[in-house]
């Protein structure tokens, strides 16, 4: 699966940043105090959470943060067999630019082969950046409450870790932009298709329905699950509509706060009003559920 096409989105961001100029938020706190022990500004990249290579992640924290700072993680696609933080870049920018009270955290996990099965080592990988941002919590002066915002195979990784693998319920909100969620579909199964028959197969060769369903966001979430926005192409080449669809009528069922869009003429990614459009719903998204 390729990675949701971020490279050429940035003269869009650029007027949105623009756009959400009077959202930004204020450096001082909402009592408006001025106190000289407010903390400054702080990055860290490529911090190593594991022995493997692309076991790091890079870290942004707000100025002025408190205990109350939420934390946004990016999950960049790629198939789970490529890609890397750096994918995620824009949605970085945007996030420091324009909801600058929230940190960032940027993550790189480790990726699948013929010999390396995706499932778990991924979803383990965003388990150990989660437990180590909360043995640091008082380092880095943030909040335990997260949000993700996922594309493609990332968009995946994020569903599934908050709806199945979130025991402390610490996900406040959840976005997918392209992001399988069902491995059952039978838009995959039926398929002759040999680009979606890859994606089953990155998963490895345990193809039995209990394997699918334990791995497919659609079949793990609940109505405690945190509220959804999810982003879809009509004329995706690789995410069945379905795959989006379905959920959203899960949700609707389960009672879960969701939102949801399908441009209809679009395929793996987007640029334009209609990324314009994703970026306004995604904003407000998450100044309503996680800042």
């Amino acid at each position: 699966m390729k990675l949701f096409i971020m490279k050429t989105i940035s003269n869009t961001l650029f007027l949105l940043t623009l756009l959400f100029f009077t959202f930004s938020c204020d450096s001082t706190d909402e009592n408006g105090s001025t106190n000289n022990e407010q903390l400054a500004y702080y990055e860290e990249l490529n911090i190593a959470y594991g022995t493997d290579s692309n076991q790091v992640f890079d870290l942004y924290l707000p100025a002025n943060r408190t205990e109350d700072t939420k934390v946004m993680l990016l999950i960049h696609g790629g198939g789970w067999t490529s890609g890397d933080k750096e994918d995620m870049n824009e949605f970085k920018n945007y996030i420091l630019q324009n909801i600058p009270d929230i940190a960032v955290v940027n993550i790189n996990y480790r990726l699948a082969d013929e010999n390396t099965p995706a499932y778990p080592m991924q979803i383990n990988d965003i388990t150990t950046v989660i437990n180590y941002l909360k043995n640091r919590q008082s380092e880095y002066v943030i909040s335990d409450d997260l949000g993700f915002v996922g594309a493609s195979a990332g968009a995946h990784l994020s569903m599934l870790w908050s709806y199945a693998f979130d025991t402390d319920q610490q996900t406040k909100m959840v976005c997918s932009i392209v992001g399988p969620t069902n491995f059952t579909d039978p838009a995959y199964l039926n398929s002759t298709d040999p680009i979606l028959e890859a994606i089953l197969n990155t998963y490895g060769l345990d193809t039995s329905t209990a394997f699918l369903e334990g791995v497919s966001p659609y079949h793990q979430v609940t109505a405690s699950a945190p509220p959804t926005i999810l982003f879809y192409g009509g004329q995706d080449p690789l995410i069945p509509t379905t795959q989006g669809t379905s959920l959203r009528d899960k949700l609707e069922d389960l009672g879960v706060i969701h939102d949801f869009t399908l441009y209809e003429n679009e395929g793996h990614g987007w640029t334009g009003l209609n990324l314009l459009d994703t970026t306004f719903k995604l904003h407000a998204f998450i100044e309503a559920h996680l800042n």
